[in-house]
Protein backbone atom coordinates (compact mmCIF):
# COMPACT_ATOMS: atom_id res chain seq x y z
CA UNK A 1 0.00 0.00 0.00
CA UNK A 2 1.34 3.68 -1.07
CA UNK A 3 -1.38 6.37 0.20
CA UNK A 4 -0.40 9.99 -1.18
CA UNK A 5 -2.33 12.38 1.47
CA UNK A 6 -1.19 15.55 -0.21
CA UNK A 7 -1.19 16.45 -3.92
CA UNK A 8 2.47 15.54 -4.95
CA UNK A 9 3.33 19.06 -6.41
CA UNK A 10 3.10 20.30 -2.60
CA UNK A 11 6.41 17.72 -2.20
CA UNK A 12 9.73 19.80 -2.35
CA UNK A 13 12.11 17.62 -4.18
CA UNK A 14 14.09 15.52 -1.14
CA UNK A 15 17.88 16.91 0.01
CA UNK A 16 17.97 14.06 2.95
CA UNK A 17 15.66 11.57 4.72
CA UNK A 18 15.54 11.25 8.51
CA UNK A 19 15.00 7.80 9.32
CA UNK A 20 13.91 6.62 12.51
CA UNK A 21 15.16 3.48 13.92
CA UNK A 22 13.51 0.79 16.44
CA UNK A 23 10.19 0.22 14.78
CA UNK A 24 11.28 1.59 11.62
CA UNK A 25 14.15 -0.01 10.10
CA UNK A 26 14.35 -2.98 12.77
CA UNK A 27 12.31 -4.30 15.35
CA UNK A 28 13.96 -5.07 18.14
CA UNK A 29 16.53 -7.52 17.46
CA UNK A 30 14.90 -8.45 13.76
CA UNK A 31 15.70 -6.28 10.75
CA UNK A 32 12.78 -5.21 8.85
CA UNK A 33 12.34 -7.02 5.60
CA UNK A 34 13.70 -5.17 3.03
CA UNK A 35 15.19 -2.34 5.08
CA UNK A 36 19.12 -2.70 4.48
CA UNK A 37 18.34 -3.32 0.75
CA UNK A 38 16.30 -0.05 0.56
CA UNK A 39 19.10 2.27 2.44
CA UNK A 40 21.34 0.65 0.41
CA UNK A 41 19.67 2.07 -3.07
CA UNK A 42 19.33 5.14 -1.58
CA UNK A 43 23.16 5.55 -0.78
CA UNK A 44 24.04 4.13 -4.34
CA UNK A 45 22.04 7.00 -5.68
CA UNK A 46 23.55 10.22 -3.66
CA UNK A 47 20.61 10.08 -1.42
CA UNK A 48 21.74 11.93 2.39
CA UNK A 49 20.45 9.38 4.60
CA UNK A 50 20.46 10.08 8.55
CA UNK A 51 19.57 7.93 11.00
CA UNK A 52 17.95 9.91 14.32
CA UNK A 53 17.08 8.00 17.20
CA UNK A 54 15.91 8.81 20.80
CA UNK A 55 17.56 6.22 22.51
CA UNK A 56 20.59 8.32 24.58
CA UNK A 57 22.22 5.67 25.98
CA UNK A 58 24.40 4.42 23.12
CA UNK A 59 27.46 6.03 21.15
CA UNK A 60 26.82 7.01 17.62
CA UNK A 61 29.55 4.02 16.77
CA UNK A 62 27.28 1.51 19.35
CA UNK A 63 24.21 2.19 16.90
CA UNK A 64 26.21 1.75 13.46
CA UNK A 65 27.17 -1.88 14.53
CA UNK A 66 23.77 -2.38 15.74
CA UNK A 67 22.21 -0.97 12.39
CA UNK A 68 25.12 -3.49 10.28
CA UNK A 69 24.24 -6.22 12.56
CA UNK A 70 20.19 -5.61 11.23
CA UNK A 71 21.97 -5.91 7.85
CA UNK A 72 21.80 -1.15 7.66
CA UNK A 73 24.92 0.02 6.30
CA UNK A 74 25.10 3.10 7.98
CA UNK A 75 28.24 5.76 8.58
CA UNK A 76 28.91 6.71 12.03
CA UNK A 77 28.76 10.59 11.21
CA UNK A 78 25.39 9.92 9.95
CA UNK A 79 23.92 9.01 13.18
CA UNK A 80 22.19 11.46 15.45
CA UNK A 81 21.43 10.22 18.83
CA UNK A 82 18.94 12.25 21.90
CA UNK A 83 22.91 12.25 23.59
CA UNK A 84 24.07 14.13 21.01
CA UNK A 85 21.52 16.50 20.40
CA UNK A 86 20.99 17.08 24.46
CA UNK A 87 24.70 18.02 24.83
CA UNK A 88 24.80 20.25 22.32
CA UNK A 89 21.83 22.19 23.67
CA UNK A 90 23.49 21.72 27.22
CA UNK A 91 26.67 23.51 25.62
CA UNK A 92 25.28 25.78 23.82
CA UNK A 93 22.70 27.37 26.24
CA UNK A 94 25.24 26.85 29.54
CA UNK A 95 28.62 27.11 28.22
CA UNK A 96 31.14 26.16 30.28
CA UNK A 97 29.06 24.25 32.85
CA UNK A 98 29.04 21.42 35.02
CA UNK A 99 26.78 18.54 34.50
CA UNK A 100 25.42 15.73 36.51
CA UNK A 101 24.04 12.79 34.17
CA UNK A 102 21.85 10.38 34.74
CA UNK A 103 22.48 8.27 32.10
CA UNK A 104 24.67 5.61 30.16
CA UNK A 105 27.76 5.39 28.26
CA UNK A 106 25.62 7.17 25.24
CA UNK A 107 25.00 10.13 26.62
CA UNK A 108 28.19 10.77 29.07
CA UNK A 109 30.58 10.31 26.30
CA UNK A 110 27.90 13.17 24.38
CA UNK A 111 28.68 15.40 27.30
CA UNK A 112 32.46 15.25 27.84
CA UNK A 113 32.49 15.09 23.64
CA UNK A 114 30.64 18.84 24.12
CA UNK A 115 33.42 19.86 26.43
CA UNK A 116 31.10 19.42 29.54
CA UNK A 117 32.55 18.67 32.96
CA UNK A 118 31.05 15.92 34.92
CA UNK A 119 30.48 16.27 38.23
CA UNK A 120 30.24 13.39 40.66
CA UNK A 121 27.90 13.14 44.17
CA UNK A 122 29.17 16.16 46.51
CA UNK A 123 30.01 18.17 44.00
CA UNK A 124 27.75 21.35 42.23
CA UNK A 125 26.33 21.09 38.83
CA UNK A 126 24.91 23.61 36.56
CA UNK A 127 22.78 21.45 34.57
CA UNK A 128 20.91 17.87 35.31
CA UNK A 129 21.19 15.87 32.06
CA UNK A 130 18.69 13.24 32.31
CA UNK A 131 18.17 10.43 30.12
CA UNK A 132 17.69 6.53 30.31
CA UNK A 133 19.80 4.80 32.96
CA UNK A 134 19.09 1.00 33.72
CA UNK A 135 21.84 1.33 36.52
CA UNK A 136 19.84 4.25 37.99
CA UNK A 137 20.09 3.75 42.19
CA UNK A 138 18.18 6.07 44.63
CA UNK A 139 21.18 7.60 46.02
CA UNK A 140 21.68 9.12 42.15
CA UNK A 141 17.73 10.62 42.26
CA UNK A 142 18.65 12.22 45.35
CA UNK A 143 21.69 13.82 43.87
CA UNK A 144 19.60 14.92 40.74
CA UNK A 145 16.98 16.60 42.98
CA UNK A 146 19.55 18.74 45.21
CA UNK A 147 20.93 20.26 42.34
CA UNK A 148 17.63 20.74 40.44
CA UNK A 149 16.48 21.88 43.78
CA UNK A 150 19.54 23.65 43.73
CA UNK A 151 19.38 26.30 40.76
CA UNK A 152 20.46 23.55 38.39
CA UNK A 153 19.07 23.70 34.57
CA UNK A 154 16.88 20.47 34.25
CA UNK A 155 17.30 18.68 30.13
CA UNK A 156 15.90 15.32 29.54
CA UNK A 157 16.88 13.85 26.17
CA UNK A 158 13.75 12.04 25.80
CA UNK A 159 9.96 11.95 26.86
CA UNK A 160 9.41 7.93 26.26
CA UNK A 161 8.03 6.61 28.98
CA UNK A 162 8.07 2.93 28.04
CA UNK A 163 11.13 1.20 26.32
CA UNK A 164 9.90 -1.76 24.23
CA UNK A 165 12.08 -4.97 25.04
CA UNK A 166 11.52 -8.68 23.51
CA UNK A 167 8.79 -9.95 25.23
CA UNK A 168 7.78 -6.67 26.71
CA UNK A 169 8.32 -3.18 28.55
CA UNK A 170 11.21 -1.53 30.55
CA UNK A 171 10.36 2.01 32.27
CA UNK A 172 11.91 4.74 29.51
CA UNK A 173 14.04 7.79 29.68
CA UNK A 174 10.27 10.00 30.83
CA UNK A 175 9.37 7.52 33.45
CA UNK A 176 12.76 8.75 35.24
CA UNK A 177 12.37 12.59 34.21
CA UNK A 178 8.53 12.17 35.38
CA UNK A 179 10.17 10.96 38.85
CA UNK A 180 12.66 13.43 39.20
CA UNK A 181 9.29 16.71 37.97
CA UNK A 182 7.22 15.28 40.55
CA UNK A 183 9.87 15.63 43.08
CA UNK A 184 11.13 19.26 42.45
CA UNK A 185 8.10 20.15 40.41
CA UNK A 186 10.56 21.51 37.54
CA UNK A 187 9.67 20.58 33.99
CA UNK A 188 12.30 19.39 32.05
CA UNK A 189 13.01 20.72 28.44
CA UNK A 190 12.74 17.64 26.35
CA UNK A 191 15.36 17.16 23.87
CA UNK A 192 14.03 14.10 21.76
CA UNK A 193 11.59 13.55 19.61
CA UNK A 194 8.61 14.75 19.27
CA UNK A 195 10.25 17.94 20.77
CA UNK A 196 11.97 20.23 17.32
CA UNK A 197 15.34 20.49 19.26
CA UNK A 198 16.42 16.99 17.95
CA UNK A 199 15.21 17.88 14.70
CA UNK A 200 16.57 21.39 14.43
CA UNK A 201 19.96 19.48 15.47
CA UNK A 202 19.53 17.06 12.60
CA UNK A 203 19.08 19.84 9.77
CA UNK A 204 21.99 21.34 10.55
CA UNK A 205 24.13 18.17 10.71
CA UNK A 206 22.18 17.38 6.93
CA UNK A 207 22.64 21.56 5.91
CA UNK A 208 19.41 21.09 4.49
CA UNK A 209 15.91 22.95 4.49
CA UNK A 210 12.74 21.35 7.04
CA UNK A 211 10.80 21.63 3.59
CA UNK A 212 13.58 19.14 1.52
CA UNK A 213 14.58 16.71 4.72
CA UNK A 214 11.25 14.34 4.56
CA UNK A 215 11.14 12.24 8.14
CA UNK A 216 9.72 8.50 8.06
CA UNK A 217 9.12 6.29 10.96
CA UNK A 218 6.73 4.51 12.31
CA UNK A 219 4.98 6.15 15.07
CA UNK A 220 2.72 9.42 15.35
CA UNK A 221 3.18 10.58 18.64
CA UNK A 222 6.84 10.89 18.08
CA UNK A 223 7.94 10.87 14.39
CA UNK A 224 5.11 12.51 12.86
CA UNK A 225 4.76 14.94 15.42
CA UNK A 226 8.54 16.14 15.37
CA UNK A 227 8.13 16.35 11.66
CA UNK A 228 5.22 18.38 12.21
CA UNK A 229 7.09 20.46 14.90
CA UNK A 230 10.38 20.92 12.30
CA UNK A 231 8.32 21.85 9.52
CA UNK A 232 9.38 18.59 7.39
CA UNK A 233 7.57 16.49 5.22
CA UNK A 234 6.62 12.84 6.99
CA UNK A 235 6.26 9.70 5.94
CA UNK A 236 4.66 7.02 8.00
CA UNK A 237 5.40 3.37 7.85
CA UNK A 238 3.52 0.53 9.07
CA UNK A 239 6.37 -1.31 10.37
CA UNK A 240 6.32 -1.20 14.14
CA UNK A 241 3.53 0.90 15.97
CA UNK A 242 0.97 1.26 13.73
CA UNK A 243 -0.77 -1.38 11.05
CA UNK A 244 -3.33 -0.86 8.29
CA UNK A 245 -6.53 -0.91 10.62
CA UNK A 246 -5.05 1.78 13.14
CA UNK A 247 -2.42 4.01 11.95
CA UNK A 248 -5.48 6.32 11.52
CA UNK A 249 -6.69 6.14 14.85
CA UNK A 250 -3.27 6.43 16.16
CA UNK A 251 -2.68 10.05 13.99
CA UNK A 252 -5.85 11.19 15.28
CA UNK A 253 -5.18 11.08 18.46
CA UNK A 254 -1.58 12.15 18.41
CA UNK A 255 -2.93 15.17 16.26
CA UNK A 256 0.05 14.45 14.01
CA UNK A 257 -0.99 13.00 10.01
CA UNK A 258 1.51 11.68 7.49
CA UNK A 259 1.69 12.88 4.30
CA UNK A 260 2.62 9.93 3.08
CA UNK A 261 1.82 5.87 3.73
CA UNK A 262 3.76 3.03 2.58
CA UNK A 263 3.27 -0.09 4.01
CA UNK A 264 6.85 -0.85 4.58
CA UNK A 265 10.34 -0.48 2.51
CA UNK A 266 9.45 -1.65 -0.64
CA UNK A 267 6.70 0.47 -1.02
CA UNK A 268 8.50 3.47 0.23
CA UNK A 269 11.45 2.30 -2.40
CA UNK A 270 8.55 2.58 -4.86
CA UNK A 271 7.29 6.10 -3.89
CA UNK A 272 10.97 7.70 -3.65
CA UNK A 273 12.09 6.33 -6.26
CA UNK A 274 11.07 8.75 -9.23
CA UNK A 275 11.51 11.97 -6.33
CA UNK A 276 15.39 11.58 -5.90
Amino acid sequence: MIRILKPLDEFAKPEALLFDLDGTLYRGHEPVPGAGRLITGLQSRGMLSLFVTNNSTRTPGEVAEHLEMMGVEAPVERIVTSAMAAADYARSNYPGAAAYAIGEKGLKEALQDAGLRLVGNGETADVVVQGLDRQLTYDRLTEAVRHLLGGAAFVQTNPDRLLPVDGGFLPGAGSIGATLQAAVGIEPIVIGKPSRILMDYSLRISGTSPAGTWVIGDNPYTDLAAARNAGCPAILVLTGLCDADNWESHCAKAEAYPDVVCTGPEQLEQFLHDRI
